[in-house]
């Protein structure tokens, strides 16, 4: 039995031999090479260059970094006119991002030079004979997704949890703005919601292009949203609920996107300055310095000024029934006169006058007097016309139903 195993075992040895013997008896020319992929860019195969990435230096000028690439006879100052009306290379900025394409030649000829003045967009000269320059942009994909999360704290928590950045959580409380109070969420409020994010190239992720479709569940009710074309010639869209009644309404909900309330109207608050008890008549809401503060309605801005109670403020008139005013503004960028549109912003959060931290305090009034904004009940705004109601109600019901489908995350936790 042993004798059997050695032969067999001596047999299995040959055959590996000869098998490899075999493999290298191939002839090399026979074998063919494997092309690298290519790498499309800048409308070039950059697998046909050696790449040489760098970003432009405090000081640099379009001269610095293009003199040393151009063939006998050109200049920077002649390039510099010719390509005028394709970028201002006056504009070049620190830190932004260019390469030299050199071709894989025994002296690496410089084929061309790209600048990318943003994420999107490119200007590239070809470094031929006679000087040429472009601008393009890159190309944009989109892939459509589907999140939901449930609020155990905040908005943005929750939202990041689920792995959505700061444009997905502009974009959601932007939509609900005027129908929900993200002041007042409470624990196991909760979203679903369907959208596209958008990339450059394929891979670089450039943020929320559109949200078709969102559920927010807040104190048991559902408030349904869809992106829904109102005029295809400008390409205006709008968002509606489930009936078609728009989601938007005369007024906003707050003239700083989502951030938390410091201090609510009240007719007997300890003011943290003047150390004594007295109304607030206005509703503080809390945030960083320089955070944009939005008109919450159309209107005529009946005054920009600063005294040392307010600080820098801004008040607008809306119509002859509503005013509202906004206090303590690093900056004011309106002036008196100037016609303003609902979210258009018109200073900057500051702690000017009376103030202990940056917020921005919001005055309410109703008919001359002033009164606690939540407690009243606003105008809404045009509703969507009766003869698109019935192709609004057929376009939504498809997303209705996925969206519907689409399970609220498990809230097991709280």
């Amino acid at each position: 039995m042993k004798k059997y195993l050695i032969g067999c075992l001596s047999v299995l040895l040959l055959f590996i031999s000869c098998d490899k013997k075999k493999q290298k008896q191939i002839p090399v020319n026979q074998i063919t090479p494997v092309a690298p992929k290519p790498i499309m860019k800048y409308g070039f195969n950059l697998t046909d260059f050696e790449v040489v990435e760098d970003t432009v230096k405090s000081g640099d000028t379009f001269g610095d970094l293009l003199d040393d690439y151009l063939v006998e006879g050109q200049s920077t100052f002649k390039a510099a006119q010719e390509f005028n009306e394709v970028f201002d290379v006056r504009r070049i900025q620190t830190g932004k991002p260019f390469k030299i394409l050199r071709k894989k030649d025994s002296i690496g000829t410089p084929a061309a030079f790209v600048y990318e003045p943003t994420r999107l967009d490119y200007v590239v000269v070809e470094l031929t004979d006679s000087l040429n320059a472009y601008r393009d942009k890159h190309p944009i994909s989109f892939k459509r997704k589907t999140a939901s999360g449930v609020i155990t704290s905040t908005l943005s928590e929750a939202m990041e949890e689920e792995g959505l950045g700061l444009s997905a959580i502009y974009e959601l409380s932007d939509i609900y703005r005027w129908s929900i109070d993200f002041f007042r969420l409470q624990k196991g409020d909760r979203f679903k919601m369907i959208y596209n994010e958008r990339y450059i190239n394929d891979s670089i992720f450039a943020g929320i292009e559109s949200i078709e479709a969102a559920v927010f569940e807040t104190d048991g009710n559902p408030y349904y949203a869809f992106d829904y074309q109102t005029d295809s010639i400008a390409n205006i869209h709008d968002y509606y609920d489930e009936t078609g009644k728009t989601l938007r309404s005369f007024f906003l909900k707050a003239p700083v996107n989502y951030t938390r309330i410091s201090s609510r109207f009240t007719k007997r608050r300890f003011h943290p300055v003047q150390k004594r008890w007295k109304a607030h008549k206005g509703t503080d809401y809390a945030a960083p310095r320089g955070t944009p503060i939005v008109a919450t309605a159309n209107g005529v801005v009946t005054k920009s000024s600063y005294t040392r109670g307010n600080g820098n403020y801004v008040k607008i008139k809306h119509n002859d029934t509503y005013s509202t005013q906004y206090l303590h503004m690093t900056k004011r960028k309106v002036k008196v006169g100037q016609r303003v549109k609902q979210g258009q912003v018109i200073g900057t959060v500051g702690s000017t006058g009376l103030a202990t931290g940056p917020h921005v305090c919001y005055r309410f009034w109703v008919n001359g007097v002033q009164v606690d904004p939540y407690k009243q009940k606003l105008p809404a705004a045009d509703p969507l016309p009766k003869e698109k109601i019935n192709n609004y109600l057929e376009f939504i019901a498809p997303l209705k139903e996925e969206i519907d489908q689409l399970a609220f995350k498990n809230d097991d936790i709280l």
